[in-house]
């Protein structure tokens, strides 16, 4: 038994068998209809059933005709089955929508004599335009039965049936099915605005009024089942007030509107959307000329200029509808000459993309990855571009516009082709999904026997052969056109780029070199001159590594775009690709590694920092092609290389200079994998995780660099008379290093048994200053600041101190500031045993056992003030410095600190360096209100965060939001706002600041 037999159950008699065998997926139901009075006749004849079998849903096919020979008479009844009996033309014609349609299976049920259109109305080889539809509509609106509403829409379906059954038969081609729906909504909306004419005479004899189509419509590519997007323009007749004018074509569009859109009676035609109109919803339903054009000038955005494309007069006064595109069409195509058109048209694609529920990604045919939109939004971006220069491209039809790109060589020949291919792929498919219950949807229907009606209603379309399995072979050609979309949304606007560098074959057309600049400066370059000497550098000449870089511009190139500074992103591709081009590694890698490639493109284009440290020894691209490759070390195993790499070096400089080398390299991995986002998910998460690799990094480096130094100390002068301890302070010692900061550091020591005192302090002060001035030295490495300026008495006191030393000081002159600055004090590197002792001896200093006496809190508090009002520099906002600046670092952190002196010596989990493991102490002991700490660690966390996007985007450090845009908009990037939010992100910064701010007055200052 076949296999639609064994689908149909194997208990069936003799006439299900040969009705399975035809295609019938429910034989028992198709065998209760054909022995109905209504089909007496057609039941046993096998032209009719063989007719019925070749539809998309044979059982479909047959309950519409049952449904309609039992609404139709008795004569109109004997009629059809005769016709059928004889006139292939119409079976093919009627089966094919009933097969197909519920929706119009049903108008026929409705409306049993309307099968006859499917003979008479324009199914000849003359395609039928906007008159013949019109002169049909007037028709059928004269219908008295029904009443002028309810008779135009059942003449607009019946219009829509002949529509529906020369497409479905392969009459018409998708391009002219969507004219010819286009051409019946603009002979709709005429035939619904001659009828308000007729209801409101006064309105009509005071204005004359246009309807513009926009959109599908505006385009002649609609859909079956699609909101009409229109703009009403009006213009007073000789004599009448303009206001006056105004008012009345607002009655004329409102009864437009209502005629075409009210669901009462014999349902909606289609919704009417005027949203497209100046100001939106917010607007006037109808404007002036004038007023129009006042608007576009001054305050449209670029979406509006890209939907003007498609403007065309549809209805109404021809004359102004023609006056009107006329006079915004110079707008149009200037419109990619705009300041910010880039982030616009950016903007605009992401916002589709996340208005898409997650439910329905996979089924959007529309909105989603390789979807429509794709196909339609890089067709429109082209034309913005390019025809500016070039009329022959300022079609509103996507296929006449992606055919005149290609002809005028803006896109190959064969993407062209395939795109276009996609898309009425694509648009077939939709159209096949709407015509079911001619409902307004674009997702994929997720039911088997709809999925199995879509393939076989699209066979002709389908590569695969659908007999076996229609469903598998239909999600075949769907994914497979899909990624073709996406492929080529992604080659299209940069493979001309290549082939505009190149030297192409005779007579073979590419971008002219003016044409090429335009491009990228659209896509976002902003010196596009120097991007194609890029471009052409890379992908000139016949070696190996140019045709790898052939195939993967196309690629790059749309990620550097993608970028806060793409024309960053593609020089240091260069450089990557000029230092490491003939090492078969690196070509192999970004071949082979698609996502190594996309991460090294980030990477190059995200700012300055990581690829200065990236191209200071390029081969640390390799990492990026190694699953583990961008996860920070511990402090163990870069110890353990920094210490070998000391140890094998032959002098301190050179010791030092290898330490370096290996921060270099981790510091690259830190920042890629942050700039990434491989850190963690949460961005408190991230920000600790960053802080503790960089804080391993500098205590290794820090570790290596004394050992260098005392190593070559002692080759000059013998063993050393001392010991040394390095501690950490500051952020350091906090594990919140950033990638600017300075390693805060106190030195200390304690001369050997048998040593002199003055003798150690000598060694050990000449091992210390050689540690700082090699770390600090100018290299090709990143320098590794060491700052002691924390230790008792600042730069007037002795850089190295004993532990005795230390113990005198703190015991007779310490300072209230100096015990807050000792709450983050760990010990770093060198003699562990040491370290441990200074910080035995500082704990009694940071956490006194009687609080913070109330000469000591004024102290605190004084100083902070002081700072504020002093330290800020000129010229600096006080609401957005995230260091001094009001809700900024040192507000949190001053806080915490207090609450660690006033409780620490009671509570032990205050003894801590880590300013947010000390609030979330503080919070879990009740000193703090969880609503109060929440506040407090989130404006700590984005004000520690901006600083480091500050240090990547900038390659240098800095407390302040970035001045230049491109940078501004870089640190927003990176903070995960999207292109042309970084005015968002400058507000949030204040929003949240400020809140941190009245918490830090009531819990530090005790106001409030």
């Amino acid at each position: 038994m076949a296999a639609e037999e064994q689908r149909a159950g194997s208990r069936v008699s003799r006439p299900e068998i040969r009705l399975v065998r035809r295609g019938f997926t429910d034989p028992a139901q198709a065998v209760r209809l054909l022995a109905g009075p209504a089909l007496v006749g057609l039941a046993d004849d096998p032209v009719v059933l063989d007719a019925l079998g070749a539809t998309a849903d044979p059982d479909l096919a047959l309950l519409g005709l049952a449904r309609l020979l039992e609404a139709a008479d008795e004569g109109e009844r004997h009629t059809l089955r005769d016709t059928l009996a004889t006139s292939k033309p119409l079976r093919d014609r009627l089966f094919g929508v009933l097969g197909v349609s519920t929706a119009l299976g049903d108008h026929l049920a409705r409306h049993p004599h309307d099968w006859h259109v499917l003979v008479t109305f324009e199914l000849r080889d003359m395609h039928p335009g906007p008159e013949d539809f019109r002169r049909a509509l007037a028709e059928g609106v004269r219908d008295d039965t029904l009443g002028p509403a309810n008779a135009l829409r059942v003449a607009y379906r019946r219009c829509l049936l002949a529509i529906a059954a020369r497409d479905l038969t392969g009459t018409t081609d998708l391009a002219q099915t969507a004219a010819e729906l286009a051409d019946l909504a603009g002979a709709t909306l005429q035939t619904a605005l001659d009828l308000a004419a007729e209801q409101d005479p006064e309105a009509a004899a005071a204005c004359r009024l246009a309807v513009i189509g926009m959109g599908k419509c505006g385009g002649r590519e609609l859909n079956y089942v699609s909101d009409v997007d229109v703009i009403f323009v009006a213009e007073p007749r000789e004599g009448v007030d303009e206001h006056e004018a105004v008012k009345a074509a607002t009655r004329l569009a409102a009864a437009l509107t209502r005629l075409c859109s009210d669901t009462t009676g014999e349902g909606t035609i289609w919704p009417v959307d005027a949203n497209l109109r100046p100001e939106g919803r917010n607007g006037p339903l109808v404007r002036t000329l004038a007023s129009h054009l006042a608007y576009y000038q001054r305050w449209a955005k670029t979406w509006e200029f890209q939907a003007l494309l498609k403007a065309r007069p549809v209805a109404g006064d021809a004359e102004l509808g023609a006056a009107y595109v006329e006079a915004l069409a110079p707008m149009v195509w200037q419109a990619a000459a705009r300041e910010n058109f880039v982030t616009d048209v950016q903007q605009m694609r992401r916002r589709v993309i996340d208005s898409i529920p997650a439910t329905e990604l996979d089924r959007q045919l529309k909105l989603g990855p390789g979807g429509l939109r794709d196909v339609e939004f890089s067709v429109q971006l082209l034309q913005l571009v390019h025809g500016r220069t070039d009329p022959a491209l300022r079609s509103g039809n996507t296929l006449e516009a992606l055919a005149a790109l290609s002809r005028g060589g803006y896109v190959g020949r064969a993407d062209a082709a395939s795109l276009d291919a996609a898309y009425r792929f694509l648009r077939s498919l939709e159209h096949r999904i709407q015509l079911h219950r001619l409902r307004r949807t674009h997702l994929m229907p997720t039911a088997d026997e709809d999925q199995r009606r879509l393939a076989r209603s699209l066979a002709a379309l389908i590569n695969d052969d659908t007999r076996s399995d229609p469903v598998a072979a239909l999600q075949r050609e769907w994914k497979r056109h899909a990624v073709e979309v996406r492929r080529l949304n992604e080659k299209l606007f940069y493979r001309p780029l290549l082939d505009a560098v190149a030297e192409l074959p005779p007579g073979a057309a590419g971008l002219t070199p003016d044409a090429a600049r335009a491009r990228l400066e659209a896509l976002g370059y902003a010196d596009p001159a120097a991007a194609l000497r890029h471009i052409s550098a890379l992908a000139s000449g016949v070696s190996r590594k140019a045709a790898i870089q052939r195939t993967l511009l196309p690629v790059l190139l749309g990620w550097f775009a993608d970028s806060a500074d793409p024309d960053a992103g593609l020089l240091n591709f260069r450089q990557v690709s000029d230092a490491l081009g003939r090492t078969p590694w690196y070509l192999r890698l970004l071949r082979d590694e698609s996502a190594a490639a996309e991460q090294l493109a980030r990477v190059l284009s995200a700012g300055r920092l990581a690829p200065d440290l990236l191209l200071r020894a390029p081969e640390a691209v390799a990492m990026l092609g190694d699953p583990q490759g961008l996860v920070p070390r511990g402090r163990a195993a870069l110890q353990s290389e920094i210490l070998a790499a000391v140890g094998r070096a032959g002098s301190a400089a050179a010791a030092v200079a290898a330490a370096r080398s290996v921060r270099r390299r981790e510091l690259f991995r830190t920042a890629a994998a942050d700039v990434l986002g491989r850190l963690g998910e949460d961005p408190g998460e991230a920000l600790d995780t960053a802080g503790e690799a960089l804080t391993a990094l500098n205590g290794a480096t820090l570790q290596g660099a004394l050992r260098a130094c005392v190593a070559g100390w002692e080759a000059e002068h013998g063993d050393l008379p001392t010991r040394i301890a390095v501690i950490a302070m500051g952020r350091f010692g906090g594990h919140e290093l950033g990638y600017g900061s300075d390693a805060d550091v106190l030195f200390v020591h304690e001369p050997l048994l048998g040593s002199l005192e003055q003798e150690a302090a000598r060694a050990a002060q000449a091992v210390c200053n050689e540690l700082r001035t090699l770390l600090a030295a100018p290299s090709t490495e990143p320098p590794l600041l060491v700052d002691a300026d924390l230790r008792p008495e600042g730069r007037s006191g002795p850089l190295v101190r004993t532990l005795a030393s230390y113990a005198a000081y703190y015991r007779r002159w310490s300072h209230a500031w100096e015990s807050q600055a000792l709450l983050r004090a760990e010990p770093v590197a060198g003699d562990e045993e040491l370290g441990a002792r200074f910080r035995q001896l500082i704990d009694p200093l940071r956490f006194p056992g009687t609080g913070v006496p109330e000469r000591d809190l004024v102290e605190i508090r004084r100083i902070k003030a002081r700072i504020e009002a002093e330290r800020l520099p000129r010229g600096a906002d006080p609401t957005t410095h995230t260091k001094i600046g009001r809700g900024g670092l040192a507000d949190v952190e001053w806080t915490v600190q207090l609450l660690q002196l006033q409780h620490g010596h009671e509570l032990p989990a205050l003894r801590t360096t880590r300013t947010r493991a000390a609030l979330a102490a503080a919070t879990e002991a009740g000193l703090v209100e969880p609503t109060d700490a929440e506040v407090l660690d989130t404006a700590w966390v984005l004000a520690s965060r901006v600083r480091a996007a500050v240090m990547l985007v900038r390659g240098r450090p800095g407390d302040s939001f970035p001045g230049e845009a491109r940078e501004l908009a870089g640190v927003a990037r990176y903070l995960g706002y999207g292109a042309g939010h970084s005015g968002e992100l400058v507000d949030d910064y204040r929003r949240t600041t400020r809140r941190a701010r009245a918490v830090v007055d009531r819990l530090f200052y005790g106001s409030g």
